[in-house]
Formats: C-alpha cells, structure tokens, sequence
C-alpha cells in the first residue's frame, strides 16, 4: 500500500518524509528530486526565507546504486535557518527568556484553534508544523512518485491559471506547459505572457501596500489509462481522493475537477463530453474535455485536469485585528517573515500531491513488488483494453 508521512518544524533542524510501497526496481535520480524541490523555492511574490534555503534532499534509506529496492524510503532536507533558531527551539528544555512565543494569533492560520486544542500558552508550537515550509518534503515525495509514473508514461505539470482578479481566459494547452515547465526565469507560472505581467501587476501592488494576493493554479496530467481509482465506494472514487490531496495544502479552500464551476452554470447537452471511437486506433475517445479526465470517479483516458484554489497567505505585514492570548486585549496579528504571492509554489506543490494520488492509484490496481511485475500486470491491462 503506497502511503507518506512528513515531519518537523519550519525553523526546525530538518524535514523529514517517510514513503512506503513502491515496487523495487525503480529508477532515482536525485538530482530530478531536487529540482522539484528548486522549482518549489521560485516565483514572483516569494518571501526572505526563500533566500535562505536551498532545498536538497538526501535519501537515506530504501534507494541503493540508483533504484528503489522495496524498502520504505526515508528522505531528510535540512534547513538552512535553524542555524538562527537553535536556542529558541531546542529538543530539551533550553532557556524560556530565548523562546519567541506567538500570542497573537493570525486571522486565517492555525494559529489561534490549534493553541486552544492543544492547550498552548502560545501558538508558536502551531505556527511551526502548520506552515507551508512543510509541503518541502511533500515535493520530495511527489518527486518519487513523478519518477515512478514516468516508467509508464505518465506525466504531471502545472500552471498558474489566476492570480488575485487577473485570469487567463483560455485553456493552457500541453504544449504550453511543457514549455513553462523548462524556464528557469520562472515569474508567475503562467503560460501567457502578457496575463503574466498583468498578473506580476498585482502582486506589485500587494507588496506596496503590506498585502498578500492568492490565485488559481491547474495541475495537469498525462498519458493516464482508462479505470483508475472506482465508482464503487465513496473513499475509492479518485476524484474524492484528488480532492482532498490538493485541499490538504496550506492555503486552499477549494478545488475543481474539469469544468465544475462552469458547468454547474450549464445546462447538461454543454457539459457532457460526447463520446466517438476511432476504428484505426481501436480506442474510444471524448469529443471534449469538460469532465476534466474523470467519470464516476475513474480516469477515462483523457487529460486529467485539477485547480486547486488558493487564499491570499494569512502572515500580512499589515498586521490585522487581533486578541493577545495573554492580556485577552485587543491587538494587531504577529508577523513572522512570509511572502506575498506563492501561487506558482503552490502549482508545484500541487503536482506533487496529484502525482502521489495517481501513483497510489497505480498501485492499487496493477500491484507488484517489482517493477517488472507492475510492467507486466499494465500491459496485461492495456492488452485486454485494446481488445475491448
């Protein structure tokens, strides 16, 4: 059973992440690992720490001579910045006059609920694990399983579909992003320049004013097969899972499948993808994509498409209104070194999130504890599809 877990603190001494259920045989590379960390790190609007970090992984276990061999796979990225919180957050008791508490709590974070849940004098302890600096070994994770879907030709990119008002009025084609996805100048993650430098308007705006600015990002995947994921229970339709994949990240509170929004505005002759079938090619295909690669809770062969919807970051430096949790009075929120626009992050972190629902999909109906028993059980499938 594929599955993941992540650890540690955003000026903690590292992150840690814990990946079990991958066949052995699996190509590495860690210098594919991290690059995603890299594109993580990029994009117009990010904050001071990101030039600070530079993210890279070590594999310690589960990864020997350059392939999986079965065994959980354990990674560790460091942070650069615990260098500057080694005596504000040591393991053992340390001294309390160098702790750096957080007592008033941020409207939008975790802050103020997980102090009252945990019992918390401060929300310091919160602040440290609910941070974004954690979705790091999330990337990392989904670097693996990137590596892992590609032995089957299966891709995951992303792009910036909106940021704050600005929207790109058209569908990103593939082309499209592919391209983006090799810049190293990235700036917003959209694949049109002109909405782009609308786009990098806004967040200039949000700089000068104190603010923060949130947006769409699209996560897009490719080369998927007919029948992953299931209509049969609620917990094994793909589209559920997807969904709480992306809204799992820091920041977002909602998501599309397809055409959702617009769809749901549609009457039903607009919005069902019509189907056809080409005889040369043997294979059924949608005269559209509005469904967005996902039918009763399965893949259908299509392009899958994912929008996750991301808030403006709750850490202003235009502090808003808050209450000390100390003095119980009136004050304005903490303000801990943030960014402004991490919506090109996000589509990252998005992909890696999408890639590790698909590859545990993958797993679930094709098996294997080698990688040339999951290749031989796909092709058994893709064999008695064409025969269909």
């Amino acid at each position: 059973m594929f599955r993941f877990e992540t650890a540690g603190e955003s000026h903690g001494e590292c992150l840690v992440a814990t990946l079990t259920g991958l066949p052995a045989g699996i190509p590495i590379a860690l210098n594919a690992i991290n690059h995603e960390l890299w594109r993580r790190q990029q994009g117009f609007g990010r904050g001071g720490r990101m030039k600070i970090e530079t993210d890279t992984a070590s594999v310690v276990a589960g990864v020997r001579h350059g392939a999986t061999i079965g065994s959980p796979i354990a990674l560790i990225i460091a942070n650069a910045d615990w260098k500057n919180w080694t005596e504000n957050l040591p393991v053992e008791g340390g001294d309390p006059a160098l702790r750096k508490p957080v007592t008033r709590p941020r409207p939008g974070h975790a802050d103020l609920s997980g102090a009252i849940k945990y019992s918390l004098p401060d929300a310091r302890y919160i602040l440290e694990r609910a941070s974004a600096r954690e979705t790091t070994a999330r990337v990392a994770v989904g670097a693996i399983a990137k590596q892992f879907l590609a032995q089957f030709g299966i891709e995951v990119l992303s792009h910036v579909l909106a940021v704050g008002p600005v929207r790109l009025e058209r569908q990103a084609t593939w082309d499209e992003i592919v391209e983006l996805s090799r810049r190293t100048d990235v700036m917003l993650g959209c694949v049109d320049a002109e909405t782009e430098a609308e786009m990098k308007t806004v967040v200039d705006e949000a700089y000068k004013t104190g603010d923060t600015v949130g947006g769409i990002f699209e996560v897009v995947a490719r080369g998927l097969p007919v029948g992953l994921g299931s209509h049969i229970t609620w917990d094994s339709r793909l589209d559920g899972k997807l969904a709480q994949a992306i809204v799992s990240m820091q920041a977002v509170k909602g998501v599309e499948v397809g055409w959702a929004e617009e769809g749901s505005r549609s009457f039903g002759s607009r919005v069902q993808d019509e189907i056809y079938y080409d005889k040369s090619e043997h294979r059924f295909y949608r005269g559209n994509n509005r469904a967005g690669g996902l039918e009763g809770g399965m893949t259908n062969g299509e392009e899958l498409r994912v929008r996750g919807f991301l808030k403006p970051i709750s850490t202003l430096r235009r502090p808003l209104e808050s209450v000390d949790l100390e003095t119980r009075e009136p004050a304005k929120a903490a303000y801990e070194r943030s960014d402004v626009c991490v919506v090109p992050a996000a589509g990252v972190i998005g992909e890696a999130m999408v890639a590790i629902v698909l590859a545990a999909a993958f797993l679930e109906k094709f098996g294997g504890d080698s990688l040339t028993e999951t290749r031989r059980n796909y092709e058994g499938y893709l064999a008695q599809v064409s025969e269909f």
